[in-house]
C-alpha cells in the first residue's frame, strides 16, 4: 500500500514538473516559443511554404497599384488570415495524432473542419483580390509603375514584409540542417535581419542626420543585446545585419529600376 502511494506521489510530482517546463514564466519565453511555432510551421508544412512564397509575390504585385490605406490594410490583413488559418489547422492535427493512434470518425472530423478553415479564407482571398485589383487590371499601363514612389510608406511596409517573410525562410532553412554553411550551429539571428533592414529603410527616406544615427544605434544595440542574452554568436548577428541590409537595398535598387 505504501508503495502504491510512493509510486503515485512520483506521478505527480513528474507530472507537475512536466507541467511546470510547459509554462511561459516571462513574455520573452512566450515570445520565444511563439518563435518556435512559426519556424516549426514554416520548416515542416509544405503548404505553409507554399502560401509565404505566394505572399511575397502578390506583396511585390501590389507595389504596382496605387492602394490607399484602407485597401493595404485589407490585402495585409488576408495574407495573414490564410497563414493563420493553416498554422491554426496544423496545430489541430498535432494535438488529433497525439490522442488518436487509428481511425476515428471525430478526428476526421476535427481535421476536415480545420482544412475547411483554410479553404474559407482562400475563397475569401480570391474575394477581396477581386475587389482590389479588378478595376484596377483593367487600367493597367506603363504609368502604373509611378505609384511605387508616389506612396514610399507602401513600399518600405512592403519590403518589409518581404524581408521578414525571407528572415524566417532563412531561420528555417537553418533549422533543417540542409546546408553545411547554415544549420544548427549558425543559425541567424531574426532580430538583427530586422534590425538592420529596417535601419537600412530609414537611412533611405530620410536626410536627418540625428535620426539616421539613432536609427543605427538602435539596430547594433537591439543585436548586441542578441549576443549578450547569448541566444547568437557575434558571427551570426554581423551575417544578419548585412542580409537585412543587402535585401532592403536589392529591392529598392530593382524597384528604381522598373519605375525608371
Amino acid at each position: 500500500m505504501k508503495q502504491n502511494q510512493k509510486k503515485q506521489a512520483k506521478e505527480e510530482v513528474k507530472n507537475e514538473n512536466q507541467s511546470e517546463k510547459m509554462k511561459n514564466h516571462t513574455f520573452i519565453d512566450a515570445c520565444e516559443d511563439a518563435m518556435n511555432g512559426i519556424i516549426y510551421a514554416t520548416t515542416t508544412q509544405n503548404n505553409i511554404k507554399r502560401q509565404l512564397i505566394i505572399a511575397v509575390v502578390v506583396v511585390i504585385i501590389s507595389l504596382f497599384f496605387n492602394l490607399n490605406r484602407a485597401e493595404f490594410l485589407c490585402f495585409m490583413f488576408t495574407i495573414v488570415l490564410i497563414i493563420f488559418a493553416e498554422m491554426v489547422n496544423t496545430a489541430i492535427e498535432t494535438v488529433v495524432d497525439l490522442y488518436v493512434d487509428v481511425y476515428h470518425p471525430k478526428a476526421k472530423i476535427a481535421k476536415d473542419v480545420a482544412a475547411g478553415g483554410v479553404v474559407i479564407t482562400s475563397i475569401n482571398a480570391i474575394i477581396v483580390a477581386y475587389f482590389l485589383f479588378f478595376d484596377k487590371i483593367s487600367d493597367i499601363g506603363l504609368t502604373f509603375l509611378k505609384n511605387v514612389t508616389s506612396s514610399p510608406s507602401h513600399l518600405a511596409f512592403a519590403v518589409m514584409t518581404i524581408v521578414i517573410i525571407a528572415a524566417l525562410a532563412l531561420i528555417a532553412y537553418a533549422k533543417i540542417n540542409k546546408h553545411k554553411g547554415l544549420n544548427e550551429k549558425f543559425v541567424p539571428s531574426g532580430h538583427s535581419i530586422i534590425a538592420f533592414a529596417a535601419n537600412t529603410i530609414i537611412w533611405l527616406l530620410t536626410d536627418n542626420i540625428v535620426i539616421l544615427m539613432l536609427s543605427l544605434v538602435m539596430a547594433i544595440l537591439l543585436s548586441a543585446s542578441r549576443i549578450a542574452a547569448k541566444q547568437h554568436k557575434l558571427s551570426e548577428v554581423i551575417f544578419s545585419g548585412c542580409f537585412g541590409t543587402i535585401v532592403v537595398l536589392i529591392l529598392y535598387g530593382l524597384a528604381n529600376v522598373f519605375i525608371a
